[in-house]
């Protein structure tokens, strides 16, 4: 039975806004960017979120799968694949959308995207609302396809076909892909993992769809405004009572807050949108046997960080494969996702937030699991950057003890826009600084970026920077993403938002 003194150890800290670090300096004006979605359970990430230099805060989103995976590409069938638009189809100026150049070449080439900037001409239209669909042609009146049209988000058209269509075809469309998306996962599902992303947006061909399920209950995104009506949430309701027939369940909508705002969605209705018995916001699901509590009106993201389901487990394995099981530090713990699959194989685990909500959670989940943990763990309430620092540097121009086996990074994403990734870069590198400067040689470091704006190479040339001036070696054993139900489509590259690397420190 493992054994632990009081709930948490408290350090005293900046103000923060993302759970486990304080956050990194602004950046002005960061683009809406609907990438996939981090952690909030006062606030951590359409597929969509975290922020630029030295200092995390207990609250910037992360991966949402509006725009951090690694295999599968889009679930629809290939029989539900978008026709693509005959090249000499042409179309009325006034009825369609006319996008510039590059944007066609992008839509051509299978992105699904055109951003503000790149729009030249709108179709007009008689009322004070809207069209929900608009045909999108390039500047010789070309058909490329028709998008979902959101005229004040940053990304006002989203191609949900190649050819024409209306309004109900597209809802049969809908039904189709969603059957699609759910039929594609459902083997995931299993006594040892009852939660899973059954859709994750532009990946399965439903840009802004995101739809994760926790054993019993089920919670819907909307993060585009045309599809926040009746009748896209009742086709979600129909899909899911035919697919679950004889399974009771809740589904409810979360919308992202900050979506919602910069897509001027209204706010849903308090209650479920569907229950086949008494409503509830609450549950147990688990994730690789482990149980966790889950509440629909908390959390970040749309309540836990499913993307990381493969390298909770992952962590663990390695571990045990290469001797790292002694004293491990999860940072950025959230509610305990990493600490608690390393408490099964190490002897010392401690989790590190600077949220205290969160570590709240990672308690209760601490002592959901007891039975089958061996570790001693511990909590401490502190920011990621400042904690670190400490732990790296004890005295002034001292050196850390290095007596750490294992080491991971989950910090939030901290570039939400190109504009942030160079800030974003200096937080990771002064991170991973301190943390090889903690590991003993043959330690594990699993560091973790979840924004798409953060590319491989420069996550790689980060760690290697932060390498040389901690005078360490350091060897990658695995280059991972996010899990199998976070598909990627390589023509959309911000389907691959999480990044994670496990490494091995020498001297």
């Amino acid at each position: 039975m493992p054994s632990r003194t009081s709930p948490f150890r408290s350090q005293s800290r900046p103000a923060t806004g993302k759970s486990g670090a304080s956050k990194p300096a602004p950046r002005p004006n960061a683009s809406h960017d609907t990438s996939a979605p981090r952690k909030t359970q006062t606030a951590r990430n359409s597929p969509s979120t975290r922020e630029s230099a030295p200092a995390i805060r207990s609250g910037g989103p992360r991966g949402k799968a509006s725009t951090r995976p690694p295999s599968g590409a889009s679930a629809g069938s290939p029989s539900q694949a978008p026709k693509a638009a005959h090249p000499s189809t042409r179309i009325s100026h006034a009825s369609h959308a006319v996008v510039s150049r590059r944007a066609a070449d992008r839509l051509r080439n299978g992105h699904l995207w055109v951003y503000a900037t790149e729009i030249e001409q709108l179709p007009t239209h008689k009322t004070d609302q809207p069209p929900a669909l608009v045909p999108v042609a390039d500047s010789r009146g070309l058909l490329l396809g028709t998008a979902l049209f959101s005229p004040a988000s940053q990304i006002p058209l989203r191609l949900i076909a190649r050819e024409p269509i209306a309004e109900p075809a597209w809802m049969a469309l809908l039904a189709d892909r969603l059957r699609a998306s759910i039929l594609l996962r459902r083997p995931l599902l299993n006594d040892a993992n009852t939660a899973c992303r059954l859709v994750f947006s532009e990946a399965d061909q439903l840009p802004g769809i995101i739809l994760d399920q926790y054993a019993d209950l089920f919670l819907l995104q909307l993060l585009v405004k045309p599809l926040a009506t009746p009748t896209v949430r009742d086709a979600v309701v129909e899909v899911l009572r035919e697919l679950f027939p004889d399974t009771p369940f809740t589904l409810w909508e979360r919308p992202d807050p900050r979506i919602r705002v910069l897509e001027g969605i209204d706010a849903p209705a308090e209650g479920p949108l569907w229950t086949s018995a008494s409503a509830t916001s609450q549950t147990i699901f688990r994730l690789n046997g482990l149980r966790f509590h889950y509440n629909s009106n908390a959390g970040q993201k749309t309540g836990a960080f499913l993307d990381q389901r493969e390298n909770y487990a992952a962590a663990a394995r390695w571990a045990v494969a290469r001797g790292a099981t002694g004293k491990a530090l999860d940072v950025c713990t959230y509610q305990g996702g990493f600490a608690l699959h390393l408490a099964q194989v190490c002897r010392q685990v401690t989790g590190v937030d600077a949220s205290r909500a969160a570590l709240e959670v990672a308690d209760a989940n601490l002592d959901l699991n007891r039975s089958a943990l061996t570790a001693d763990v511990d909590w401490i309430e502190a920011d990621a950057f400042t904690l670190l620092r400490d732990l790296a540097e004890p005295v002034s121009g001292s050196a850390a003890a290095r007596d750490w086996d294992l080491i991971v990074l989950d910090p939030p994403a901290f570039a939400k826009s190109k504009r942030a990734v160079e800030g974003a870069l200096r937080g990771y590198k002064e991170l991973n600084l301190r943390a090889l400067r903690m590991l003993r040689t043959g330690g594990l470091l699993l560091t973790c970026s979840c924004s798409h704006h953060v590319h491989w190479s420069d996550l790689e040339s980060t760690l290697a920077s932060a390498a040389i001036d901690a005078h360490r070696r350091v060897r990658i054993l695995e280059r991972r993403g996010a899990a199998i139900d976070h598909p990627v489509l390589l023509n959309l590259p911000e389907t691959e938002y999480l990044k994670c690397l496990v490494c091995e420190v020498f001297d």
